[in-house]
């Protein structure tokens, strides 16, 4: 079949709440700071009450959307799967990533079962990120969302690790990743956050080396998968059990381990304001230049660029249309 459409990303489907905040605010609420921790919807209500004199703005969010949101921004073409509800968040969630210009038309839940998943993400002054997040009805992302015709049409298929976290999310994963070999779509995962690799290492494990040909991970997310200290050995380590791994490591840039070879593809100096979505950028980055025959570590430099970029602002979506810079970039 004709490969009309560079990525199908699957997520959980959040709409954010964005505040910049200061230390105080953090240590006054009692919060982690720096991390995602998964909250009900009452904890949620008392940040927003506390927040209520800051500036708030709303984005549709999670994740993989967010890098398929970044590779539409570079140009390409992309769906997404996602559990919203027949709630306003929910038609603010469909209606924004149809805007931004990927394809989005999965049928919307009743609101009795659930509101849609909502994050409030606050920023301090040093561009750490802290996010609470309530993931309403993205939990109940099922095998049947998946839609095999869709995946047959596209050249990549890109799946979030915070899917992992539900039983019917974690079928869904498996179920895009298996459609994606059948169809001769490149299976991609990312890990999404460290907290998934501690608990579900084993599980990871098979996964990557069983279901994957790329797979995204940040530093920290490295060192934890594999055991290993030396970053550098931690990518040989991941290209023993699969064939491309993308390593981010802040503003140093990426390592990028293809064919069991190690290369250091160096990031781009930028003062950073919020590194939320910096991952997601740089998946966004790396996806796209990767379905346009680009080399790894080509795609590595455009992943560069983008998360470069989306530190620059606030909120974790990249804002704009790059892709006049992208030859530039890649030159």
């Amino acid at each position: 079949m004709e490969k009309t459409t560079d990525v199908y990303g699957v997520g959980n489907a959040i709409v954010d709440t964005l505040a910049f905040v200061d230390d105080d605010f953090i240590r006054e609420n009692d919060l982690q700071k720096g991390g995602m921790t998964l909250s009900d919807s009452g904890v949620q209500a008392q940040l927003l009450s506390a927040l209520s004199h800051k500036s708030l703005e709303l984005r549709s969010g999670g994740s993989a959307a967010n890098t398929m949101i970044g590779i539409a921004r570079s140009g390409g073409s992309g769906f997404y799967t996602g559990k919203v509800a027949r709630d306003p968040n929910g038609e603010f969630y469909r209606k924004d990533l149809l805007d931004a210009g990927i394809h989005f038309d999965v049928h919307p839940i009743q609101e009795s079962e659930g509101p849609t998943g909502t994050c409030v993400v606050m920023t301090t002054p040093d561009a750490e990120r802290t996010m609470y997040t309530h993931l309403g009805v993205s939990v109940q992302l099922a095998e049947s969302d998946i839609d095999p015709e869709r995946i047959a049409k596209s050249r990549y298929v890109y799946v979030e690790g915070y899917l992992f976290d539900g039983e019917g999310p974690r079928k869904a994963c498996y179920k895009a990743l298996e459609e994606a070999r059948k169809n001769n779509a490149v299976p991609t995962f990312t890990f999404s956050d460290p907290f998934l690799v501690g608990r579900y290492k084993e599980d990871l494990h098979s996964l990557v080396r069983d279901y994957c040909d790329v797979v995204f991970m940040n530093d920290e997310e490295a060192r934890g998968f594999t055991e290993i200290e030396s970053l550098e050995e931690s990518a040989k380590y991941i290209g023993n059990i699969v064939e491309t791994g993308f390593i981010t490591n802040g503003k140093k840039g990426a390592l990028v381990v293809h064919n069991k070879e190690v290369f250091e593809v160096p990031g781009f100096e930028v003062k950073a304001i919020d590194t939320n979505g910096a991952g997601d950028a740089f998946a966004a980055g790396a996806l796209f230049a990767l379905s346009k025959g680009k080399s790894p570590q080509e795609a590595a430099r455009w992943g560069n660029f983008l998360a470069s970029e989306v530190v620059q602002i606030h909120g974790a979506r990249l804002d704009k249309d790059y892709s006049s810079k992208f030859g530039e970039i890649l030159s």
